[in-house]
């Protein structure tokens, strides 16, 4: 999606909104039911009316997003960034919290393409119906032992 600025002063629809902050309309609504847009102006038809400052926020929630912040962190950071008086230190804390859990996933991730690799570099790939990948699978080692451990299972195969 492309993103463009609102013109000046103009309440904007839903979908000028959206296609502003480069999201889709139903995100738009999305955001809105979780409450990270409020205060949302309404034609008397019903229909969403959107300020320029609300695409800002929209554009704040995408751009958190982008950087993998959950909903709950981001409702954080945005109560945060309208707090003129917020310490630094408690958006850099949330900022820290996200990195750790992004190195912590990270690691898992590896774990899981070691083992992944350990499991294929064991496997013939031939005709014969015998797969020490499947094996594994049906045996669950891989949720509940290390690479290591399930290394040292298929070599006893």
């Amino acid at each position: 999606m492309t993103t463009t600025r609102p013109a000046s002063g103009r309440p904007l629809s839903i979908g000028e909104a959206a296609r502003s902050a480069g999201i889709s309309a139903r995100m738009v609504r999305h955001y809105e039911s979780l409450g990270l847009i409020t205060g949302v102006a309404r034609t008397d038809s019903g229909y969403r009316q959107y300020t320029e400052a609300d695409v800002h926020t929209l554009h704040f929630i995408r751009r958190s997003r982008d950087l993998g912040f959950s909903m709950e962190e981001i409702a954080e950071l945005l109560g945060l960034w309208h707090d003129r008086s917020r310490a630094s230190s408690q958006v850099k804390r949330i900022a820290q919290q996200h990195i750790n859990d992004l190195s912590e996933r990270m690691a898992q991730m590896q774990a899981m393409q070691r083992s992944l690799q350990t499991l294929v570099s064991c496997c013939k790939g031939n005709d014969r119906p015998d797969c020490p990948i499947l094996d594994d699978l049906a045996a669950g080692q891989a949720q509940h032992s290390s690479p290591k451990a399930t290394r040292k299972s298929l070599s006893n195969k």
